[in-house]
């Protein structure tokens, strides 16, 4: 029999036990799940941030978990020894939801690591450059998610608005708009909502670098609310999708865009800027750039790169159907366009990219593309690098440095975009490196 004194203290241990035990095996779950998943973020490539990625102070992390299970992208964010830990930044593209679903603050969204910096404008935080009137949103400022950025040119017009409550415009423009993708249209439409008085430029069509994206790639999975439209509700929006929203959302508002106008400079004057396009020249008391980070894209520096065959974007993928095509690259853009381009009856698609692996793809296109060199309607080309482009072949060189010759009717390169650094140094706009910093 158990003495009456030992009674109470037993029963405090078993109720502690009860709680603990259970605890400490979820505790001991999570770990063993996060060191997998670390693991294998590094295998895939995606252990190291591309641009906006969290960070978290481990000293503050309650570790309610609340982070990792808003994550829409999956296992950025895992718990790890009680707290939360960045998994795989890579796989972030900046939704924001686990810097505001932490109750303590612990999260900070971020550019850059100690080791790799990322080259930004300096803005400030209503999207002002530290020219007075210039600002920038969307992707040029380093958020590229076009919830993020629809809600930038929302946020950038209420701060302009704002200003112009303390003066007239005398007699200019109150607001140009440089870029009508997700951030441009959204600062277009929110500027007529204010009645401000406003001109937008495109240098392309409605959509912008949206309308390079290749053929049925999703491209928003959240509802938005549009002044003077409503609210566009989408589990799931691919390209062709959208662009038609869009284009719906431009003829139900009115929206006026000067499209094929490209915007050649801006430049600051006393009262405000004067803005020239590739048709005239406009004067307006602030400058709103949404034109996004690609500027020109990328090129491999090879002879051949300016024959007509080469192109640096996929819009129909259909036109290529018999075709021999090259892809070129590694990233997810890369890899959509060669899977696209798969589907044609008769195209003969290879794809070339100068690692042995790729990185930083996203889960579900790295199993489609090895299911599609299994398949045969990709062919890998993995470690090679284009040498010489030819009018009816190219050259690219393997492993070893071994040239190879191959029939080649088109070559599509993905090599990312350079940042539109000369044009923004033209408007006076400082360029800053992040390190880890926001």
């Amino acid at each position: 029999m158990i003495p009456d004194a030992l009674v109470v203290p037993l029963i405090g241990a078993g109720l502690i036990a009860a709680v603990m035990i259970p605890y400490l095996w979820r505790a001991r779950r999570h770990d063993r799940a996060a060191a997998e998943a670390v693991a294998e973020a590094k295998r895939e490539g995606v252990d190291e941030p591309v641009s906006l990625h969290p960070v978290v102070n481990p000293e503050r992390c309650i570790g309610t978990g609340s982070c990792v299970s808003v994550c829409p992208e999956g296992d950025v964010l895992m718990l790890r020894d009680g707290v939360a830990r960045t998994i795989a930044p890579g796989r972030c593209i900046g939704h924001g939801a686990c810097e505001r679903s932490c109750p303590v603050e612990a999260i900070q969204l971020v550019f850059g690591t100690a080791k790799r910096g990322v080259e930004l404008p300096r803005i400030k935080p209503n999207f002002e450059t530290n020219v007075p009137g210039l600002f920038i949103v969307g992707e040029l400022g380093g958020m590229g998610l076009i919830r993020n950025a629809f809600e930038q040119g929302k946020q950038c017009i209420e701060a302009i608005t704002a200003q112009r409550r303390e003066g007239g415009n005398g007699g200019m423009l109150d607001l140009i708009v440089v870029g009508c993708g997700p951030a441009g249209l959204s600062a277009s439409l929110h500027a007529m909502d204010q009645k401000l008085k406003f001109e937008t430029f495109e240098r392309e069509d409605i959509g912008g670098t949206v309308r390079h994206y290749p053929r049925k790639k999703v491209v928003m999975s959240t509802s938005l609310t549009v002044p003077g439209y409503g609210k566009v509700n989408a589990r799931e929006i691919r390209k062709e999708e959208l662009i038609g929203v869009w284009s719906d959302i431009v003829r139900r508002t009115g929206l006026q865009v000067h499209t094929q106008e490209s915007v050649e400079r801006v430049a600051r004057q006393d009262a405000g800027f004067e803005v020239q396009t590739a048709r005239g020249t406009y004067r307006a008391r602030r400058v709103v750039l949404a034109i996004g980070r690609r500027g020109k894209p990328r090129r491999l520096g090879v002879p051949g790169e300016d024959l007509s065959k080469v192109s640096y974007a996929l819009k129909e993928p259909e036109t290529f159907r018999g075709d021999r095509i090259l892809v070129v690259g590694g990233g997810d853009s890369a890899v959509e366009a060669a899977l696209a381009l798969g589907e044609q009856p008769g195209t003969e698609v290879s794809l070339s990219y100068r690692r042995d692996k790729f990185a930083r793809l996203k889960p579900a296109n790295r199993e489609r593309i090895e299911q599609a060199f299994a398949r045969g309607t990709v062919r890998a080309l993995l470690s090679t690098n284009v040498q010489e482009i030819r009018p009816d072949s190219l050259v690219y060189a393997d492993q070893s440095g071994a040239a190879h010759e191959i029939p080649n009717d088109y070559v599509l390169v993905f090599a990312g975009g350079e940042l539109p650094t000369e044009f923004l140094k033209s408007c006076g706009v400082q360029i800053d490196t992040k390190f880890g910093t926001r």
